[in-house]
């Protein structure tokens, strides 16, 4: 089997495990909003059992478990990911370093998966658990496509600026997503554009943000008073009007001055993926949270970090090489 052949196998299943980083993103989400995060007390069995058995909150122990199972489903392909690239690592083009990286996430996500149990979860290791996530799903989707060649026009360097700061932006307003949600902050405010019918509604920062509230607290629905929730799911909402912003001048700014047609379609796609997570973020807030648009909402997380990679991908090209890659394949590191 020919170098080019074997990468383009690698990209596949870094693609794979994309998409299911992805699922389990959501997953993680649906556990996160139907209360089923403490369903099972003990990890990594439920009660002692591989599968949940027949009793009360039985409901709540399945969704928490059929998201272990996927975690488990994405080790596995991560840890094939990392034997392929140790054992391929001479082969052109192979990424070992950031495998290695990879592999050590998944790694550091199982353990706060277990704390966020063992901790009653805590907001501080549930955020943390969140952002893990979303970082694998962009480090494997980094991993699944391939990346262009050549040298930047000189336009497109001030593009790469940019994208540095919308990735800042990105990575804060993700963070306070999930903050938000781990803290039950989401129906802080019912009404929209206000919130409490306010435009400055009364708020309490100082509890709103402090990470530690002392142990054998169970966080499950919260325990934050009303100030310091509204404080959060407000400090959100201004975010996402400037994360929001930044990101789609980003996207229109690559769509009219990049010179690559790639570059071009992920500009758009970003502002595409801003503006569905703006208009599913309302939605969710006027419809008084519902499962479903709450959990799309999270999704639109992850399609954002999918779109942002696309673009930095795109503006970050390999230099030019002699070796003619196969269709889909790239033949530098």
């Amino acid at each position: 089997m020919r170098p080019e052949t074997r990468l383009l196998i690698f990209r596949r299943l870094a693609l794979a495990g994309a998409l299911l980083a992805g699922l389990v993103v959501v997953l993680g989400a649906w556990v996160r909003l139907t209360d089923a995060g403490l369903g099972c007390p003990d990890w990594p069995a439920c009660y002692g059992h591989v599968y949940p058995q027949v009793r009360e909150g039985f409901a709540q122990a399945l969704h928490e478990m059929v998201h272990r199972y996927f975690a488990t489903g994405l080790f596995l392909v991560i840890t094939t990911l990392l034997v392929w690239a140790l054992v391929r690592r001479h082969d052109p083009g192979q990424p070992v370093v950031l495998v290695i990286v990879l592999f050590m996430l998944v790694t550091l996500q199982a353990t706060l998966g277990a704390l966020t149990v063992t901790l009653k979860v805590l907001p501080p290791i549930v955020t943390a658990h969140l952002l893990g996530g979303l970082t694998t799903l962009a480090i494997l989707w980094w991993l699944a496509l391939t990346p262009e060649h050549g040298e930047l026009a000189p336009g497109e360097r001030g593009l790469r600026r940019l994208c540095v700061v919308g990735c800042a932006i990105l990575v804060m307003q993700l963070a306070l997503g999930g903050w938000t949600s781990t803290n039950y902050a989401a129906v802080a405010c019912p009404d929209f554009p206000t919130c409490q019918n306010a435009w400055w509604p009364r708020t309490d920062y100082r509890e709103a943000f402090a990470s530690w509230h002392g142990l054998g607290i169970n966080y499950e629905g919260g325990v934050l008073s009303s100030p310091a929730r509204v404080a959060i799911h407000w400090t959100h909402r201004l975010g996402a009007v400037v994360a929001g912003t930044i990101l789609v001048v980003l996207g229109f700014a690559s769509l009219f001055r990049a010179r690559s047609r790639r570059a071009r379609a992920a500009g758009a796609f970003l502002c595409c993926a801003v503006l569905l997570q703006i208009s599913v973020g309302i939605a969710t807030v006027l419809r008084s949270v519902p499962l479903p648009l709450a959990t799309a909402h999270n999704a639109g997380a992850a399609l954002l970090v999918i779109a942002m990679v696309t673009l930095v991908r795109a503006l970050w090209p390999s230099p030019a090489t002699t070796m003619v890659p196969l269709r889909g394949v790239d033949a530098t590191r």
